[in-house]
């Protein structure tokens, strides 16, 4: 698989995959971005013109997707809308983006004979209990419960439609949530950062008990492509770090990190049918395809991020007001 084409490869976790492609491959690399609001130009600045460029197009749009799936070995789909405050505010772009442009790929794909890897999430299962020992498994039943969540879960069966109708050589992969470097400031780690970076204050939602499973970029980039490489086709691989942290501790744990008191933070309204825990267990991928993640340690994880977006102030910075009103417009 010499030439890759990435979707969604200038946004927050798809252009840290193309940064490990660079890393650790010799691959010729086509990122095809649309450019909304939470990609950018600057994630791929640096890298090596001789093997990355940048088509500026929609996956959702057939003339943009066509020739490079054409001229690729393989597709590793990371565009989407992803951000759930958005989807409860706008459904149409997820539907769009996530579904039309899935299809749209999967059309390609199987014309050309191209290897396919679709990138998802762990929010298509639902929720689990607060408490409650079990994780997530390639075996879960979908229960999506925001148009966010909805419109990937769709997607994924779409993938494994074209898998069994089609022969389409393809795999999946759901990760739980990421963090690191490039992620835009509306999510809920880079906020909390942000804002106390800002001199503010964290903003967390209800009492904070939700709880999330945290894996660094840098390894869901390392796990997509070990599946890449060497996954059985038409199968779906967990990708998580053992990372569950309820969003107190987290918050609490960035201020600590920033030397601010631990109860410096504000509750705000909770989100709509804000989900209460997500928990992966990705033993099939680690046994099977002998991965592990490098930062075990979510705080030292969390203390590079921190040290990232303390670097890249200009990066962000353009982003923070408008992100922060739209914030206030919904009380959060």
């Amino acid at each position: 698989m010499r030439r890759i084409v990435v979707t969604g490869g200038a946004g927050f976790i798809g252009a840290n995959f193309v940064h490990h492609l660079v890393q650790h491959t010799d691959a010729e690399v086509t990122v095809l971005d649309k450019l909304t609001y939470a990609a950018s130009r600057e994630a791929l600045a640096g890298l090596p013109e001789s093997r990355v460029r940048l088509v500026v197009g929609d996956v959702a749009e057939a003339d943009d997707v066509e020739p490079l799936v054409a001229a690729s070995d393989a597709v590793v789909h990371f565009a989407a809308e992803s951000h759930n405050d958005n989807s409860l505010d706008d459904p149409s772009p997820f539907v769009r983006t996530n579904l039309v442009g899935t299809f749209t790929l999967l059309e390609a794909v199987r014309r050309h004979g191209v290897r396919y890897h679709h990138v998802s999430t762990d929010e298509v299962y639902g929720d689990l209990p607060l408490g409650d020992p079990a994780r997530f498994t390639e075996e879960s039943p979908y229960l999506p419960s925001s148009p966010y969540s909805a419109s990937k879960a769709g997607s994924d069966h779409l993938v494994r439609a074209w898998v069994r109708s089609f022969g389409v050589a393809a795999t999946l992969s759901n990760c739980s949530n990421n963090y690191g470097p490039w992620q835009h400031v509306e999510k809920f780690i880079p906020r909390q950062i942000t804002n106390v970076l800002d001199g503010g204050r964290p903003r967390l939602y209800g009492a904070g008990l939700n709880v999330r499973d945290w894996i660094h970029a840098s390894d869901h980039s390392s796990a997509v492509l070990r599946i890449l490489t060497e996954g059985r086709l038409g199968e779906t691989y967990l990708i998580g770090a053992d990372g569950e942290r309820n969003n107190l501790e987290v918050v609490r744990m960035i201020l600590a990190l920033l030397g601010r008191p631990e109860d410096d933070f504000d509750h705000v309204t909770d989100r709509a049918g804000h989900d209460l825990r997500y928990a992966i267990d990705s033993t099939k991928l680690r046994k099977e395809l002998s991965w592990s993640p490098a930062y075990g340690d979510f705080e030292a994880g969390l203390a590079a991020t921190i040290d990232w977006y303390r670097d890249h102030e200009a990066w962000w910075r353009p982003a923070k007001a408008t992100t922060e009103a739209a914030y206030a417009r919904r009380g959060q």
